[in-house]
């Protein structure tokens, strides 16, 4: 047998080590070659079916094959992650993911899946507050006003959320357990029917995300004492973040997406790509902006360090309250 010279040797060794960076670099450049999934894990006309479908159709003219947006609701938001966490990780499969999913970690004892070690995060969409509203019949007009007049009225509070173990509901647990307040929770099937109770008065306080409540509050319908995030809300501009009375109580709404574990670095580089490329857009962002949300582009890993971030803060404050489900 002939074997190579020095310097055919140099060449094929040369030519072994491209092999995997030209396959890496064909596969991203056609990807993705049939329709992709994108599975949302709550009912449709939430906040979390229009994100996705207003990225999904994003993507769809970006990349020139259909993202399909499928809805798979149950458990809470973990049936849906659970189907796209156990698909193949080609990157035909994905799920949107937000700060439920992290609650749901601590919430529910087993889970068929880790939220933190078991998906490749892909971007992040948004960040937002939650808004502290009350009832305008509710004699109160601040923070240290509804405080005074629950200490005063211990017991003849109801607090609405969208269910045990909601966001709404460990917002306001943790606002209890800074303030030392006794609160009735009344949870509700969803947001809306807890808001439609608030402006009625039957319900006096809710924690509710900016996207449900802004309309209410800029109708005069509910009346807005603070926002949960670091700084004031471009939205709501004149209402203060709950820091300003609380230092300790800060925390935003996210949500983005996700894949099952082990999705190849150059698919997620594409779409995480494309993703943040529309976060640019002037029209996003102006939708974003009336709805209160904070454009939140970002890396895969630091979406991911986000993730394990509220799982773990998360985690406290259900322990704390000792939360479980019904």
């Amino acid at each position: 047998m002939k074997l190579p010279n020095r310097r055919q040797f140099l060449h094929l060794a040369a030519a072994a080590v491209a092999l995997p960076a030209i396959s890496r670099i064909a596969r991203a450049q056609a990807y993705p070659t049939r329709p992709v999934r994108v599975i949302v894990t709550f009912a449709a006309g939430g906040a979390n079916d229009v994100h996705s479908r207003l990225f999904g159709q994003l993507l769809s003219e970006r990349l020139g094959q259909p993202f399909i947006v499928e809805n798979r609701p149950g458990g809470g938001g973990n049936l849906g992650a659970a189907e796209a966490i156990r698909s193949r990780p080609d990157g035909y499969t994905m799920f949107y993911v937000s700060i439920s999913h992290a609650i749901n970690a601590s919430f529910y004892e087993k889970l068929p899946f880790n939220i933190v070690e078991d998906i490749t995060p892909i971007a992040s969409f948004f960040r937002a507050s939650y808004v502290m509203v009350v009832s305008p019949s509710l004699p109160v007009k601040s923070v240290p006003e509804f405080i005074a007049y629950a200490r005063a009225n211990p017991g003849k509070i109801n607090m609405g959320s969208q269910g045990i173990g909601s966001v709404g509901h460990l917002a306001g647990e943790l606002f209890a357990s800074m303030t030392g307040l006794n609160m009735v929770h009344v949870p509700y099937r969803s947001a809306a029917l807890a808001l439609a109770d608030l402006i009625s008065g039957q319900m006096h306080v809710q924690f509710a995300t900016s996207t449900d409540s802004i309309p209410q509050i800029r109708g005069g319908q509910a009346r807005a004492l603070a926002v949960s995030s670091v700084a004031r809300s471009s939205a709501l501009p004149d209402v203060p973040t709950m820091a300003e009375y609380l230092p300790d109580y800060v925390f935003d709404s996210w949500g983005g997406l996700a894949g099952p574990k082990n999705i190849p670095a150059d698919i997620v580089t594409v779409l995480n790509r494309e993703i943040n490329g529309g976060l640019g857009r002037p029209d996003i962002k102006a939708k974003y902006d009336d709805l209160g949300l904070r454009i939140h582009a970002t890396s895969p890993s630091d979406f991911g360090k986000l993730i394990a971030e509220d799982t773990e803060k998360w985690a406290k404050v259900i322990k704390f309250a000792g939360i479980k489900p019904i």
